[in-house]
């Protein structure tokens, strides 16, 4: 079929080439040249289906107006008019051609279409005479079934008849049981009321001794002469209780180490951190290794007296945090001290 679609072009083809040797010798073919041209460009079928044939016929067209535009020969600007009169027609021609050919393939297209919507149709009508068949079949499934339904409701009617007194039955047992019931609520209402009263006994009570604890902790504390702090009660050791320049404790000093080991033996649940420091007066490697060693001898007391380790620290600060001035011999009498900081119920001391 391609074969004698293509008859056509080669016919056209030998044509021009033919015409090449025998154009005619006329004036007018340029014009006619150009009016074919311009109604090829004007056909939409034209310029879609032959594209790249009309613009090898303008492109002679081109050529032959140039060739007139410069005088040329009559023969040669009508050989060219020529030329390009029958790059139109092969352009024609092959838009003709296409076109019938795209006439074929939607011919072709549309048969398959039709086709295809016939067995679709045919599928469906199958289908719909199977659903039908099914329906029937549900139909009659559910008649049956209604009345085997039908059956089932007159034995649960008679079922729900002897559930019915069964009910009352229970009901009547039910508001026995409620009427129990409420008299253990009251009886717990009564229970519970005293229990409150109790914990509120025990609550008071607890207050109360934890306001002796505290009383007794303060007077324990006061005893020692400790002070409040933001840190908590610190007891403070002064100088006096050492020999000058050493770190043994005193007998006066070590009175007030079994005091406080006393307390601490007490309150189990707090614990103490011991700090020494000195004045500014000499070295600082001497006066922090003086310092350390003065908080050592009361960490090591405290241990001799049964105390955990693990409920003292013990540190030295040299001439750091003076609490009086170090420019007369009391203020700096009053920096040479060890101060002990008791913890709070829970074992914590805030750091410095």
């Amino acid at each position: 079929m391609k074969n004698n679609a293509l008859k056509p072009l080669a016919i056209i083809v030998a044509l021009v080439l033919a015409g090449c040797s025998s154009v005619p010798e006329r004036n007018s073919l340029l014009e006619q040249a150009r009016g074919e041209y311009a109604s090829a460009q004007a056909n939409p079928q034209v310029t879609s289906l032959a594209a790249a044939e009309l613009r090898q016929a303008g492109d002679s067209l081109e050529r032959a107006n140039n060739a007139s535009n410069k005088r040329e020969s009559d023969a040669t600007v009508d050989h060219l008019a020529y030329v390009a009169k029958q790059h139109v027609a092969i352009a024609r021609e092959t838009a003709g051609q296409k076109n019938a050919e795209l006439m074929v393939a939607n011919a072709a297209a549309e048969r398959d279409r039709v086709r295809l919507d016939a067995r679709t149709r045919e599928a469906d009508s199958a289908q719909r005479s199977a659903e039908y068949s099914q329906r029937q079949a549900e139909a009659s499934r559910r008649s049956a079934e209604a009345a085997q339904r039908r059956s089932e409701s007159s034995r649960l009617q008679s079922e729900a008849s002897q559930r019915q007194s069964e009910a009352s039955q229970r009901q009547s047992e039910e508001a026995r049981l409620q009427s129990e019931a409420s008299q253990r609520q009251a009886a717990m209402e009564r229970q519970a009321a005293a229990d409150a009263q109790l914990g509120t006994l025990a609550a008071r009570q607890q207050t109360q001794d934890a306001e002796t604890r505290a009383r007794a902790l303060e007077a324990q504390l006061l005893e020692l002469q400790a002070r409040k702090t933001d840190r908590g009660m610190v007891v403070t050791l002064g100088d006096v209780l050492f020999d000058t320049d050493r770190a043994q404790l005193k007998a006066g000093g070590m009175r007030n180490v079994e005091k406080l080991a006393d307390f601490v033996r007490r309150y189990p649940q707090r614990n103490v951190m011991i700090e020494g420091f000195t004045d500014s007066t000499g070295s600082d490697s001497r006066n922090q290794e003086l310092s350390n060693e003065r908080a050592g001898a009361v960490r090591t007391a405290l241990l001799g007296m049964g105390i955990g380790t693990e409920r003292i620290t013990s540190r030295g600060y040299g001439d750091a945090f003076p609490v009086a001035g170090n420019d007369s011999a009391a203020g700096r009498q009053m920096n040479r001290r060890v101060e002990i900081v008791v913890s709070d119920d829970s074992g914590n001391i805030s750091a410095r």
